[in-house]
């Protein structure tokens, strides 16, 4: 049975045309690279990477998600962005950067409607 929702009740609860999208990360870090490391490589991840793309980090040091600073969802280009300047990293073995996904409801789909 399809759920009728009127348009504020929609924008309200993120679905359908107000879906908001952002994208999961995980860092593997190289054998050895000891916690101060790890603390100076996450401050340089936030004030070169998150934070002057309108981007928020939510998580420790080992995983995360990243979505927009305000309403809205992260573009493709902002996640491709995200994903380049890790692998450039010294400090990580590996990366990796989940496609986009539905940042308040993670199981649903992606809307292919443009935004």
């Amino acid at each position: 049975m399809a759920t009728h929702r009127s348009r504020r009740l929609r924008k309200k609860l993120c679905v359908d045309e107000f879906q908001e999208l952002g994208f999961e990360v995980s860092f593997q870090y190289k054998e050895g690279t000891d916690e101060e490391a790890v603390g100076a490589f996450m401050k340089r991840f936030m004030g070169i990477a998150v934070e002057p793309n309108n981007l928020v980090y939510s998580g420790c040091d080992e995983y995360g998600f990243i979505c927009l600073a305000r309403r809205g969802s992260v573009s493709a280009e902002q996640r491709e962005l995200i994903d380049e300047w890790l692998k450039q990293q010294p400090e990580l073995a590996g990366v990796s950067v989940s496609p986009l996904i539905d940042a308040w409801y993670p199981d649903q789909p992606v809307n292919s409607t443009p935004r």
